[in-house]
Parts: C-alpha cells; structure tokens; sequence
C-alpha cells in the first residue's frame, strides 16, 4: 500500500485553549489566524498533503463554527483520490455525553469512525504548533524498526528543557524511559543524549542534549487499539508510559525549527519572527507550500507609507502610515500618520460598504482596522476590530489584566485587542 492508502492522520484541535485567551475568546486553536492570511490548522494540514497523506480527521469540540467554515472553503478533494479533511466534534453516544477528556480519549472516541477506512497506520498530531515535517520519514523510519509507536522528538539543550516531556533513548532509537516534565536536574541529566547521538546532531553545541517529545506520533492501528483499551485520558502523561515495556516504542529526531504555539506570548512571536529577513520558518518553500483558502483578494495599496520588516496579507490599504517590525493580516487597514511596531494586526473577514460606513459614522463607531494617528507597540489586535484615531496602544510597562473597561487585555505582556472589540478614539493604554 502506498502511503496515502496506508495511513490516517489524526489533529488534535485541543482544548479550551485558556492559555491563548483572547484570542480563543470565539474561535478554538486550530482556527487562530497566523502569518497575515493563514490560520494554525493549515500547517498540520499542508505537511500531511506534502507527505502524500490525504485522508485527515481533526478532533476538536470548542468554538468550532469558524474552523468549519475554512476546512469547508479550503480544502477540496477530486472525486478519485479518496482525499477529505473532517471536522470531528464530540458528540453524544450510546457510551457517553460529555466532552472529550484529553487526546487519548479523544482518539477513542472516534476509533468507529476511523475504521470505516482502510489503513495500517494512524499519525496522531498537534493542531498548534509551527513547523514544516515530512511524515513520510518518520513513517518510513516507524516501519523499519518493527516499532509498534515512534515518537517525533527535538533535541533541546539541557538549560531550556522545562516543561517539556522528556525520553531516554538507546543508541538505536528506542526508548527506554518517558519523563514527562522533570524537574530534578539529576533525573534531567539521567535524560541526555548518549555521546554517539550526540555526534550525529546536525545543531553542535557545548550543553548536552535532551530529546523533547513533540507531541507527534505514529501508532500501529492494532498497537492504538490496544493502547486505549482503558480508561486513560491523555497520551503524554498516561498512554505512552503505560506502553512502555510492552510495546516497540522509538524516537525519529526532528531537526528543523518548530514552535509549540500555546501562549499568547509564544503566538506573539512566532508570528513576529516571520517579518525577520530570514524567518526561522519559511512561508515561501516552493517545494513544500502551506495551503490556505483562496479568498481573491485584490492586491494591497500602500500610499505613501515607510515599511520596515514587515509582512502584509492581501487586499490591505496602508495610508501615510509607519510600519515597522510586524505582521498585517488579510483586509487590514490603517490610517493617515499612525504607527505601528512589534503588532500583529490580524486584519477584518469583510470589506466596509459605503452605506455601512456612513451607518457606522453616524453611531460614533470606528471604521475597521486602525484610524488616524494612532500609536501602537507590543500589541496583538484581533480581527475585525475598531481602533478609533489618536489612540495610543503600549504593552511596554503594563502588568497582566483588562484595560479600557475591559476592551483590552494584556496578557504575558503582550496588549490584545479581542476580536471585534472597538476602542473610541483617544483611547490610552
């Protein structure tokens, strides 16, 4: 069987997303927008259409209208290939009407659904993290070692390894102990790589190295089936040491860069890092494209503005405005003489109509984007909101908490404007 018939993928949307909040206020993670016209969802995804995997379920049950909306409006499959990408929300059942308890059990829970499809492998993923992977080594590696779970795994230096899991691997790659989140710099230092893999890291360095679990793995379909043939919630912390001993389980090291997306601060800058000339992550790899949906847009105008690093989506209008260092989403919009810095500035899902505009002026509403004579810095301005002219947006300073009567939230440290929220003009913060 070719790869594309022999294995399913499974994303795993998360939870509530509370370590994210704003920004999963009203959408779940999977749905966060990224990179000026992306959202979170589309990197799993392209990696997966990259690898020659088509057949892809994503699991989530919070907030999910609006990542139905850009599965259903990107991803489309000729009749022929057998390709889908499904939305898999939980759901009441004979066996039970609650919510998904952890990955384990969200994976169980769809076990019926997966069935329906012919497969020998299942490839279990994250929905928010940033990388570029292809799957088909670490199946090809999963395959060649007999193993019945392997296990994508970064090394870390031993210094930035907190609160990451951690596993202790022989010189063939199979693990022989799974520490999740150690604390102890001894059971750390038990955890490091043996010098022989070390010397095959392609990253050299003076500090030793640990192997971090990426939260990526592939499973044996009968090698799943078994695994979760319990009660056990989570995979990280209960499946995978629990199969220790029992099962083949091996590590395929991961090399390239990769960011865990899961604070408002990590997505912060993640995001700002793509506006560096060479962005650790590379959006424009022609060999390996990041899919999204195609909203033909018109292109953006710029009049009269001094750009410096800086990434724009697509139908924006930037007037007379300074820019520097950040990330515009799609349709965004900033007016006469403002300037922003270290701000990602999500954009709007719509253009204005001249009729709306005047309804808006009328009831004292900004229009979308940010207005005139604006300053901003440090800041994360969700979609669709309303920065009114002359507001002055600082993070610089400001200790975690709600501001302007709630309207804006600071949170580590980084000043969020929600979706949708509208600031009057003048607004300090």
């Amino acid at each position: 069987m070719t790869t594309q018939k022999r294995v399913l993928a499974v994303i795993m949307g998360g939870g509530r997303g509370t370590r994210l909040h704003p920004l999963t206020a009203e959408r779940c993670k999977p749905a966060v927008p990224l990179a000026g016209k992306y959202r979170l969802v589309d990197i799993p995804i392209s990696n997966c259409l990259n690898s020659d995997i088509n057949r892809i379920f994503l699991l989530t049950q919070f907030q999910t209208a609006s990542l139905h909306r850009h599965v259903q409006g990107t991803y489309h499959f000729d009749p022929f290939g057998g390709g889908f990408v499904d939305v898999m929300s939980a759901e009441q059942t004979e066996k039970g009407s609650d919510w998904y308890q952890g990955t384990a059990d969200a994976v169980r829970r769809n076990l019926m659904h997966f069935r329906a499809f012919p497969h020998d492998l299942v490839l279990i993923l994250s929905g928010d993290q940033l990388y570029r992977m292809d799957y088909r080594k670490i199946i090809d590696q999963h395959l060649a070692t007999g193993a019945d779970v392997t296990i994508a795994a970064i090394p870390f230096p031993v210094s930035k390894v907190a609160g990451l899991g951690l596993m202790q691997v022989h010189d063939n790659l199979s693990i022989e102990r799974f520490v999740e989140k150690p604390k102890d710099p001894a059971v750390i230092d038990s955890l490091t790589l043996s010098p022989f893999l070390e010397s095959r890291l392609q990253t050299k360095s003076k500090e030793k190295h640990c192997l971090a679990s990426m939260g990526i793995y592939v499973f044996n379909r009968a090698a799943l089936a078994d695994a979760l043939d319990n009660t056990m919630t989570d995979f990280g912390k209960e499946i995978i040491p629990g199969m220790l001993g029992k099962k083949n389980l091996f590590a395929h090291i991961f090399e390239g860069y990769w960011e865990d997306i899961g604070t408002v601060r990590a997505f912060y800058e993640a995001n700002l890092a793509l506006a560096q000339p060479l962005p650790p992550f590379n959006f424009f790899d022609p060999t390996a494209p990041v899919y999204t949906q195609d909203r033909y847009l018109p292109a953006s105008k710029l009049n009269k503005c001094a750009i410096d690093h800086v990434v724009i989506g697509d139908g924006s209008i930037l007037t007379n405005s300074s820019i520097k260092h950040s990330v515009l989403g799609i349709r965004s919009f900033i007016g006469e003489d403002s300037v922003l810095e270290d701000t990602v500035l999500m954009g709007a899902d719509y253009y204005e109509t001249d009729d709306q505009l005047a309804a808006n002026l009328k009831l004292g509403r900004p229009h979308l984007g940010v207005g005139k004579n604006c300053r901003v810095k440090g800041a994360i301005i969700d979609k669709n909101a309303r920065i009114g002219d002359g507001c002055v947006l600082m993070a610089e300073g400001k200790a975690d908490g709600t501001y302007a009567d709630g309207a804006v939230v600071v949170r580590d440290g980084v000043l969020v404007v929600p979706k949708g929220a509208t600031l009057p003009p003048g607004t300090v913060v």
